[in-house]
């Protein structure tokens, strides 16, 4: 059993997939190529955005949404504690701090009451200055934005959602990756929409955030391409990994999705009375990058992960430190003692196999395997 299968995805997309791939090769047209035209629109119109840019990966796309925002030395940038590194990496790489924020035990997303307090906390300081929210949409499923956007709105603080993992959620009508200022995502292979490389795309309303970010992803050119008026990157989605992604969005819309969400639903309904198993608040639709269930503490996370790979069962987890304890963040305050969901939850996550392509045998062996085990 693969934790994500992306060979049996492949042999169920591989003619549409090759066929494209196909018609890049024949074509020639390697950067910037019709695909990547069609799947920018394709992709703004799915999220019910006006803009959509794809660039390298999606760390870039964090990296190109906080240069619209200036940030800079002596900013705070607020972000969750529990999140892949590159949720925090990028603030630091402008030169900002982060303000690392505790989440919610059950969504694992920002808790926006303890945002407020964070900002709060950094105002009477007045060391730094409060600069940008970044929210993340963790394991598919979108942080509280009418929350968060209260808060951002009382202080005057822009949003910038990290939906690397949101790709496929909602909240009411409204998709993931349109409820920041400026919104992104990765199309790294394991994420909810993956390519098979790097890939990354931003989403945005905003044309003065778009066109900057144009001129940013293409070392900063101006109205052509030798006329550089910028510092910028070199950070583009290429042709052929355009190619793939519009197949695959393509079956994403059509059944992933839901299947995604059909094996979510059979793994809580199975696991709720034994697992705390993961909460998606009324209204909310996840996509289900991960489907996590929180533990008693490491030793049981460590018995039973053991006992699941015994039974050829594979078990990740995300993420075994949260960004206060890294080493790269160790010359930070610490804020260790407002940050106890995160610590808990960094010690007590096991994410099983999850993707559109489990079989019905599959699924079972998981729950029953989970059900059986007696520590």
């Amino acid at each position: 059993m693969e934790f994500i299968d992306l060979h049996k995805q492949y042999r169920a997309l591989q003619e549409n997939i090759d066929a494209r791939i196909k018609g890049v090769l024949e074509r020639g047209q390697y950067i910037g190529g019709e695909e990547v035209r069609e799947l920018s629109e394709r992709l703004a119109a799915y999220c019910g955005t006006q803009y959509c840019l794809t660039c390298a990966n999606g760390t870039d796309a964090l990296t190109l949404a906080l240069r619209c925002f200036n940030v800079k030395k002596g900013d705070a940038v607020f972000v969750p504690d529990f999140t892949f590194f590159a949720s925090a990496e990028t603030v630091a790489l402008e030169g900002a701090t982060c303000v690392f924020v505790d989440v919610e035990e059950r969504t694992f997303n920002l808790d926006a009451r303890k945002l407020e307090d964070a900002i709060c906390e950094v105002i009477r300081q007045r060391e730094l200055t409060p600069k940008a929210i970044v929210a993340v949409d963790l394991f598919g499923l979108p942080a509280n934005y009418p929350k968060i956007r209260a808060v951002a709105k009382k202080y005057n603080l822009p949003i910038i959602e990290d939906g690397a993992q949101g790709f496929g959620g909602s909240i009411g009508m409204q998709k993931a990756c349109s409820f920041g200022d400026i919104s992104t995502t990765s199309f790294f292979p394991a994420k909810p929409l993956g390519c098979y490389g790097d890939g990354g795309a931003i989403f945005t309303d905003n044309k003065a955030y778009y066109d900057l970010m144009c001129s940013l992803a293409v070392h900063g050119k101006g109205t052509f391409k030798y006329d550089n008026v910028r510092i910028g990157y070199n950070s583009r989605l290429d042709t052929v990994q355009a190619g793939i992604l519009l197949e695959k969005l393509s079956a994403f819309e059509r059944y992933e999705l839901q299947d995604r969400n059909m094996v979510a639903e059979r793994y809580t309904k199975a696991l709720r009375n034994r697992y705390k198993t993961p909460q998606i608040p009324d209204g909310f639709g996840s996509s289900w990058a991960q489907y996590t269930l929180i533990l008693k503490d490491k030793n049981e996370r460590a018995s039973l992960q053991e006992y699941l790979k015994a039974k050829g069962i594979p078990t990740m987890v995300y993420y075994p430190k949260p960004m206060h304890a890294q080493t790269a963040f160790a010359e930070l305050p610490s804020r260790k003692e407002k940050l106890t969901i995160s610590s808990h939850l960094s010690d007590c996550v096991l994410s099983i196999p999850m993707h559109p392509y489990l079989t019905e045998t599959e699924i079972n062996s998981v729950c029953n395997a989970l059900l059986e085990y007696n520590q």
